[in-house]
């Protein structure tokens, strides 16, 4: 595309309003393009937001950052939200062994990488020592990898671990117990090269990148309320509950875009709806290969809801090992929560055996062991207790996922893709989410990314 793009780009229209989606609009926005953002749903944010159930404000499910995250951390503060999902000062992550009751901690020290997580690796109950020294010997392997590497999305994360001497108490307790939060499959599911970029970027990059920031307040608010509020002075036009039919090329090689009782004509187009739906939007020819979007399969995210009528955890979140649960998260504050009571919420990725389990059975089973891993748990009352399900929460960030994410471009001039789902490098996160949505700027603009994103300075 020429150096002039920018200038020819008068009217975009953005299909979809998650973070990718928000993220377009509002980068076009402030390149003084006109823009209009269409929404099938009452409320913007995609799948990270929130709803009311009786007096609490819920989140769909916790979702958190980390320092590194940087294309997110613009838009935080691009909508005027950082100071309401701060990171920690340094990475803790208390991390409890069911089996044994044992509290270990993952933290960083001031010291460079990798220094700065050796101390607490070396007093890491949950591993022998023998464990903990292979665990460095392979962060260190790791960190000579290179996820671009086309050879490396073959390979599956566990094989190459297992050729590296870890146990499978390593991977238990260190390897999945990150790599399922962030990638939502476990290593025998996930491509070497997406586990290779997480673990590099996230923890062997710089001392602070992996110091995990979280929203102390409902999703909505950020993702909602002041995202609204930051494109109307951008002066986009949203519209929600309004779903595209189709997109089509005019003759003059602009683009048609119909909604029930209009059409919407425009200079550029950008997707940014899940893969199905913008296979479905396609027009023909805009993809080579336009079935490999259909062979993305989704993985999903269980979320489990409990409400205590008494305080059980005396910490914002913890790990766990040797236990169905996974993270735990004391949400009381954000839901706005009142009576003294308290609101955890379990985050439970690569969920496939359970995502579609009654809600009966979730409860027999997840009650006990949070009585199991909590002892005040034990004496205190149940006040409520829900799921929410997100069946396509994330790609499935499979062996030979690579080949099936297409870049921003598309073979259509003006036609742009953006969705975590895309070839950004990053696995489905919020982060990916919103790089996606810079890149189809860009490309839409003829531009270099109006927002850059180095990797982050070193926090002591």
């Amino acid at each position: 595309m020429s150096g002039n793009r920018a200038t020819a780009v008068r009217h975009a229209v953005v299909v979809g309003g998650g973070l990718a989606g928000l993220t377009a609009a509002l980068s076009m926005a402030d390149a003084g393009v006109r823009v209009t953002l269409l929404e099938g749903r009452p409320r913007l944010g995609g799948l990270a937001f929130s709803f009311r159930r009786g007096d609490l404000t819920v989140d769909n499910g916790q979702h958190v950052y980390l320092r590194c995250c940087t294309a997110y951390r613009w838009f935080l503060d691009r909508v005027g939200g950082a100071h309401l999902a701060p990171l920690q000062d340094r990475l803790d992550v208390p991390v409890l062994d069911a089996a044994t009751s044992r509290l270990g901690r993952l933290r960083r020290a001031a010291l460079p990488v990798p220094l700065h997580l050796a101390a607490s690796l070396a007093r890491y109950p949950h591993l022998s020592l023998r464990e903990r020294a292979s665990v460095g010997r392979a962060a260190l392997a790791l960190k000579g990898l290179d996820p671009a590497d086309p050879a490396l999305d073959d390979q599956d994360f566990a094989s190459w671990l297992a050729r590296h001497g870890q146990s499978p108490r390593a991977v238990e307790a260190l390897w999945d117990l990150v790599g399922v939060a962030t990638l939502n499959a476990t290593a025998a599911d996930a491509s070497l090269a997406l586990a290779a970029m997480v673990f590099r970027t996230g923890l062997l990059s710089e001392p602070g990148a992996s110091d995990i920031g979280w929203a102390r307040v409902p999703l909505g608010e950020l993702h909602d309320t002041l995202a609204r509020t930051a494109l109307d002075t951008a002066g986009v036009r949203v519209a929600t509950r309004t779903r595209v039919t189709a997109v089509t090329r005019r003759g003059d090689g602009g683009w048609s875009v119909e909604v029930p009782g209009e059409t919407i004509e425009a200079d550029a187009v950008v997707l940014a709806v899940p893969q199905r739906e913008t296979h479905a939007l396609l027009p023909e020819g805009a993809l080579e290969a336009p079935d490999r979007l259909l062979a993305l399969d989704d993985a999903p995210i269980l979320n489990v809801h409990v409400v205590y009528d008494r305080k059980v955890l005396r910490r914002p979140f913890f790990a766990a090992l040797g236990s169905p649960v996974q993270w735990v998260f004391d949400r009381t504050e954000a839901s706005g929560l009142r009576g003294g009571g308290q609101y955890l919420a379990l985050s439970q990725s690569a969920a496939q055996d359970e995502i579609d389990a009654p809600v009966a059975e979730l409860r027999a089973r997840y009650l006990p062991e949070l009585e199991r891993l909590l002892p005040a748990a034990r004496t205190a009352g149940v006040r409520d207790f829900f799921v929410t399900r997100e069946r396509t929460a994330t790609f499935a960030p499979a062996p030979g996922t690579g080949r099936l994410r297409p870049g921003a471009a598309t073979r259509a001039p003006g036609l742009l893709l953006a969705g975590a789902w895309t070839a950004t490098g990053w696995p489905a996160t919020m982060e990916g989410a919103v790089r996606s949505g810079l890149a189809a700027a860009s490309a839409a603009l003829g531009t270099a990314p109006a927002v850059r994103t180095p990797e982050p300075r070193a926090v002591r």
